[in-house]
């Protein structure tokens, strides 16, 4: 099962279903029950951005949209362009991204500046928000909305591929 991304920036992950198995029946129990019943299906979990495991989680969902591309490279170009254009949607009265995708010189290095912080999970972002905050000025953004916006930027940028 796949992770899915809904508009509003949660994310819906595959949960594994806890296995319980008595102490007795360890021995003679294998991947099928007792009584021959297969293994349940996975169940979900929906993750809200700034929750635990939502930064894996999304670096997971934007490698699944492009499973073969290769590994991310962060440019100093594109990383400047990354956070202005982070502070620009976070600064902005409606929060759009799409106008502030229309108005990057290098989108592709834009998005791949971003990739590189999700893969590097929480404390990436984290410090990806403070030096925005210190280069563009103002107060670091909590971690999650700069999560959130970073996922609704590859989202948009996926979407133009």
């Amino acid at each position: 099962m796949d992770i899915v991304r809904n508009a509003d920036g949660t994310l819906v992950v595959p949960v594994q279903p806890e296995r319980r198995r008595d102490a007795d029946d360890a021995a003679e129990e294998s991947l099928v029950g007792s009584e021959g019943e297969a293994p349940t299906e996975p169940a979900t979990r929906l993750l809200h951005p700034g929750e635990g495991g939502y930064d894996e989680a999304l670096a997971e969902w934007d490698l699944q949209q492009n499973p073969d591309r290769p590994p991310v490279v962060s440019t100093a170009s594109g990383r400047q362009e990354a956070m202005h254009l982070l502070n620009t949607v976070a600064t902005s009265d409606d929060h759009a991204v799409t106008p502030a995708v229309d108005a990057l010189d290098d989108p592709g290095a834009t998005g791949e500046a971003l990739r590189h912080v999700l893969v590097g999970g929480v404390h990436s972002v984290e410090d990806f928000g403070a030096e925005v905050a210190e280069a563009e000025g103002g107060e670091p953004l909590p971690t999650h909305q700069t999560t959130k916006i970073i996922g609704e930027v590859l989202a948009e940028l996926d979407e133009r591929e």
